[in-house]
């Protein structure tokens, strides 16, 4: 505009021709050409960041577990790890993350050794942010804070714990007041900040052993993740992430999106953008309320690639979309170091985890009918059975993590079917007692059908809560008599109330016997080789 001015005030002296003007007020042009000019420019750049979000759930220290999705192996950390750095190479703004439940109901390799092995993967793999899941006190407090922030005792050479931190918003210690983890973080990418809030399941006292969250509060989770998005939003940032470990899952086209997670979405803060699930161990990738809504199955098998764009201006998420990826193993190479990693843990464990038990005439699997039995339950039921000489046996079907294959079965392959190293108890109850137990199986959120031994019974769901199981008769066909006691095994976890199942505490006349896989062990010794189980109709849906 100046020289414009400029060479009016001269046209006026005289000293400039006015119809110049035109042409030089073009001075600032010069140089510009159209696409005719042989120059084409398809560049689309954005000013605003591109961010990339990696994350897993539910890892249960998995790192050397191959399983089969559609008959294709996939899973195992070094592979695990190989499409995380593919992906992380793609995007110098990478943040990986992870939902809880990386530790307990662990292999032998991981679970031998602490699960330090775990920790050490984690930490090799650079990740930035994590939260708890409820099995990450499946040995206490004071234990997890070990592997969090490192010490003694070490199970492993030069454990220091982990590099990156563990936020929680909802968990409280009694003795302090105070959280027992920092209720969330704020990492930077492309200098924009991004804030983490941590949180999970406030039924997570119902799902370990009581000894595990003794001390504890477990607060509800939409008002810590409300009060800390407040913090957040005083602090100016405006691009917010939760993870928590709580049950969602959707169709894979993000349709019929259903479970706590949906409820906790619509309950939370607007300025809350993505949610990450853990628990069910379930797929989930869908838009609730506006929120991104993401987890991805478990055990290492898959991850979540999170892409999001952030305004400079606002500082907020202005499109985030998700695609959950399968760890197939078929045409990638794992991370060499990772698979040197495990090499190492496995010679040390071996010596433990490679002594054969058995021969398994053909596979063995925790799958159930639609009665609710399967044949890994009854064959771990008669081993407890067995093993504390019961009248029955009640094993809670989330103990089981794994299926018994074909061939030769070792101590190894048994540890990660009975993760837990849960002892057996003997207990009294009676038959009415028995009868309410069965009966509990039908919770609020979710059934779950327990394995049995030594008994037989029929249920009808159309039936009113507390009245769906129908008739119970010991194995030789006689009826279960509801006043007289009968004795019953259980492991520790079913003894102290587990699962909700609250009739086991009024357990009396308790003795402690063996680990269950002490039990399981010894009872495929003992059985004709090679051996094999079906199911029996121990369970039987009658509706």
């Amino acid at each position: 505009m100046n020289k414009i001015i400029t060479i009016l005030l001269l046209s006026i002296l005289g000293l400039f021709p006015l119809q110049a003007i035109s042409v030089l007020a073009d001075w600032d042009k010069q140089g510009l050409s159209e696409d005719y000019h042989g120059h084409i420019d398809d560049r689309t750049e954005s000013l605003n960041p591109q961010i990339q979000l990696l994350g897993i759930n539910d890892f249960h220290g998995q790192l050397n577990v191959t399983r089969k999705v559609n008959g294709q192996p996939v899973g195992r950390a070094d592979y695990l790890a190989a499409y995380l750095r593919q992906r992380a190479a793609e995007n110098e703004n990478t943040l990986l993350l992870h939902v809880g439940d990386m530790i307990g109901a662990s292999p032998p390799l991981s679970a031998l050794l602490q699960d330090e092995p775990t920790i050490e993967f984690l930490n090799r793999m650079g990740f930035d942010i994590g939260t708890v899941g409820n099995h990450e006190f499946d040995e206490g407090a004071a234990e997890l804070l070990r592997l969090i922030n490192g010490g003694k005792p070490s199970a492993t050479e030069g454990f220091s714990g982990s590099r990156f931190p563990w936020i929680a918003a909802n968990i409280i210690s009694k003795q302090t007041g105070k959280l027992l983890l920092p209720p969330y973080k704020i990492i930077k990418r492309s200098g924009m900040p991004i804030g983490f809030i941590g949180v999970v399941m406030k039924e997570t006292p119902s799902m370990v052993a009581p000894s595990g969250v003794e001390g504890l509060t477990f607060t509800d989770e939409a008002e810590a993740i409300n009060k800390y998005v407040r913090e957040l939003k005083n602090q100016g940032v405006r691009a917010i992430v939760v993870l928590a470990h709580i049950p969602g899952k959707s169709k894979a086209n993000g349709e019929q999106p259903a479970g706590q997670l949906i409820d906790l979405a619509h309950a939370v803060d607007d300025e809350v953008d993505i949610i990450y699930g853990g628990h069910s161990h379930a797929y989930l990738n869908s838009v609730v309320d506006g929120k991104l809504l993401v987890q991805s199955y478990s055990y290492g098998t898959a991850f979540s690639d999170v892409e999001i764009e952030i305004d400079r201006k606002t500082k907020d998420i202005i499109s985030k979309q998700a695609e959950i990826v399968t760890v197939y193993q078929e045409n990638i190479k794992p991370a060499s170091d990772i698979t040197q990693m495990i090499k190492r843990y496995e010679k040390r464990v071996e010596p433990i985890a490679s002594k054969i038990v058995g021969t398994a005439a053909a596979p063995i699997t925790a799958e159930r009918n639609n009665s609710g039995e399967s044949a890994l339950g009854n064959l771990i039921a008669d081993s407890q059975r067995t093993a504390m000489n019961t009248d029955f046996a009640f094993i809670n079907p989330g103990g089981i993590r794994a299926d018994i294959d074909a061939g030769n079965v070792t101590w190894g392959h048994l540890y990660t079917v009975l993760p837990f190293n849960n002892q057996l108890v003997k207990m009294n109850l009676t038959g009415s007692q028995i009868r309410e137990a069965l009966n509990q199986q039908w919770q609020p959120n979710t059934t779950r059908i327990l394995q049995i031994s030594g008994l037989r019974y029929t249920w009808d769901d159309s039936q009113p809560a507390g009245k769906r199981v129908i008739d119970i008769r010991k194995a030789d066909g006689t009826k279960v008599d509801p006043d007289k006691r009968y004795t019953i095994a259980v492991n520790t976890y079913l003894t102290e109330g587990g699962d909700n199942f609250s009739i086991f505490q009024k357990g009396t006349n308790r003795e402690t016997g063996p680990t269950d896989i002490y039990a399981l062990a010894n009872y495929i010794k003992q059985l004709p080789q090679p051996f094999s189980l079906e199911i029996e109709g121990r369970i039987q849906r009658i509706n």
